[in-house]
Parts: C-alpha cells; structure tokens; sequence
C-alpha cells in the first residue's frame, strides 16, 4: 500500500465521517430553528449515531462479500443525496430522516480501514491503519471548525450542502483511484454473513475486549463533544459558531498520536500504550472541569482527552485486525457497533445532564466513564 493511497484514504475517512459530527457544535441553532428544546436537542447526534451502529451491522460486512471499490464509490453518492436532504429540510421531521441516512452511509469509513488492512504489509499493518484512522479522527475535528466558520458565515444549512459537493468529488476520485483488489470472497449469504458477526464475538475474546473499551471511551468522548456548545455559547462566555468550532483543532493532537499508536501495537506494546491511554483520558476531565473559567485548561483538556481516545481506538483496531484476515469487514463492523453504541449514549446523556446538573454533572459523569474504563483493563489486560 503505497504513501499516497493511504493518505486519500485518510482523506476520505475524514470527509465521510465528519458527516456526523457536522451537527455537534450546531445544536444550538438547530433547537433554535426547529423548536427543540436544548434537554432534547442531543436527539440529533443520537439519532445519527444509532443509525451509524444499523450501518455497522448492515453494510460494512458486505466488503467481506462484495467488490469495496463498487461498495465504497456507491456508498458515498447516496451519502451526497442525504446531506442535500440534511441541508434543505423544511420541517425537523424530514431532518431527522435525512441525518439517520447519513449516519448510515458514513460507515464507508470503516470499509476504508478495513480495505487498508488487507493492502498492507503484515509487519506494517498497525502503521497503516493509524495513518487512516488520523483521517478520521482529524475529520472528527475539524468537522467542529468547518461547520462553525461556514455556519457564521451563510447559516447552519450550507455546511451539508458544501459537504455534499466535496462528497461528490472525493466518490470520483475514489472510484478512478481505488486498486482493483480482488480478495478471496466468503461464499456466505447475506444473513449468514450477519449471523457470522456473533460467532466472531463468541469466538474472539480479544474481539469482546476490545470492543468493550470502545464503548467506553467513546461514551466519554461523546459526552464532552456532544455538550461543550452548551456553556461556550451561553454567558458569560457567549462565543461564536467559530470559535466553538476552533476548539477541535486543540484535539488535532490526537489524531497525530495514531500512527505512533499503531506502530507501538505493531511492536506488541499495545497494552502498555492502553494503558496509559487510559490514565490520561481519566486525568483530562480535571482541566475540562476549569472551562468557564479558564479557556487554556480547556484547551489542556481537549488534548489530552483526544490523544487517549485516539490512542486506545487505534491499538484497539490494530489488534483485532490480525485475528481473522477472511474476516477484517465483519471484525471492523462488530467493533465499530460498540463504538457507535457508546457515542450514542454520551450524546444523549450529556445534553441531559447539563440541563440539570450543569457543566461540573458533565465533567462528573464522564470522568466515572472514564475511570470504569481504565478499571476494565486493569481487570481484562493480561488476558489474551
């Protein structure tokens, strides 16, 4: 797998999954336009979050099946006609219809890093898979900034529609650009396919594991994501779509630390760098507490959260991509379902709790995710 492939596949991974993550520093001005109230709003990332889970179960084991260049050129012009739906949607109805068939679609993400697995080389498979996996977490990112600056700047509306322009062009360049890789197909039905994702989980305990701490570090993750718009916009702060978006670049760093990441889990340290993953991701909630009082201990906080999710998403993926290579699309599908499970659970539990119980019930509930997580280690590490 040559440099420059793997970097249009993080390329890709970045566009197609920042797609769910456009609306996150939008909630405010969604509620605003549509009437919902802002204990409720978290519906939207919820809704989009689930119907990226049905994605999971549904679509990615078809790369197991199908050709991947037809399945991931295909996938991302559907995903242009639901960001157009997203982008004109006159009522909250044909909104939520329209975000939960994006959610569904962005799952070509995952087909990307699986594919990416299979081009690699053996020895370097960890290396690869962080390089597509910073694509995706710097589209995480940035999806913050991009929809902020866009949304000052023509309204919350033209950040889909812009998205489903550069959606367009990137399926193009994928469909001329993607190798013609023709890898030993499973002569399994569609449902038997699906049935197979539990005999990999009943059969893989690193699979169970893992895909364990993905739900939990990715409810944190989500927890605070998902609510920080909610104190940055209100007084005695009040900062605009911008500068809430600006704050994803402080998270920039993690998405740097992936590649690292999977090297490390290349050299077999993945457990160590779990580890101390974990006990980073625990301690940044203490700066996060400080946001409306200082934007610097936010700042520290986002980094150091970000590096920790980021680290332990890629050790994760590295690890479970070595099990089964007949498998790669149904073991990314079966992990990413927990991944997507957990982000759901922050979104709509962050918007609740700040609505009761502020800001400081948000840093409380997410460092207790947190905490769980790093115990759930220290219980399962030594376990192979």
């Amino acid at each position: 797998m040559s440099r420059n492939v793997a970097l249009l596949f993080a390329i890709a991974c970045g566009l197609a999954v920042a797609n769910i993550y456009y609306a996150q520093p939008l909630l405010d001005a969604i509620s605003s336009v549509f009437g919902i109230t802002h204990s409720s709003v978290g519906i939207v990332i919820t809704i989009t979050q689930v119907s990226y889970a049905l994605g999971l179960l549904l679509l990615v084991p078809l790369g197991d099946l199908l050709n991947r260049r037809w399945l991931i050129a295909g996938q991302m012009l559907v995903s242009v006609l639901a960001l157009i739906v997203v982008g004109t949607a006159p009522t909250s109805m044909v909104l939520f219809i329209g975000i939960a068939v994006v959610g569904l679609l962005a799952v070509v993400t995952q087909t990307l890093v699986a594919f990416a697995a299979t081009l690699a080389a053996p020895a370097e498979r960890g290396r690869a898979v962080g390089v597509v996996t910073s694509g995706i977490v710097i589209g995480i990112l940035l999806a913050r900034t991009f929809a902020g600056v866009l949304t000052d700047l023509a309204g919350w509306r033209s950040v889909y529609l812009v998205s489903a322009l550069l959606t367009l062009i990137m399926a193009c360049v994928l469909y001329r650009v993607l190798p013609h890789y023709e890898h030993k197909r499973e002569s399994l039905s569609y449902l038997q396919l699906l049935r197979s994702l539990l005999t990999l989980f009943a059969q893989e305990r690193i699979l169970r594991i893992r895909a364990a701490l993905a739900l939990m570090i990715f409810t944190a993750f989500s927890i605070f994501w998902t609510s920080l718009v909610l104190p940055l916009s209100a007084p005695p702060l009040s900062l605009s779509h911008t500068s809430i978006g600006a704050f994803g670049l402080a998270g920039v760093a993690g998405a740097l630390a992936a590649a690292r990441a999977g090297r490390l889990a290349d050299r077999g340290l993945g457990q160590r760098t779990t580890g101390v993953a974990l006990i980073l991701l625990l301690i940044s909630w203490l700066p996060i507490s400080y946001t409306q009082h200082s934007l610097l201990a936010l700042v520290v906080g986002i980094v150091l959260l970000d590096l920790a999710v980021q680290a332990v998403h890629v050790t994760n993926q590295s690890m479970i991509l070595t099990l089964r290579p007949e498998a790669r699309s149904r073991l990314t599908a079966g992990y990413m379902i927990f991944y997507s499970i957990g982000s759901a659970t922050g979104s709509i539990a962050s918007t609740s709790i700040y609505v009761y119980s502020g800001w400081n019930g948000v840093c409380l509930i997410g460092a207790i995710v947190s905490a769980l997580a790093l115990l759930f280690w220290v219980v399962t590490h030594h376990l192979k």
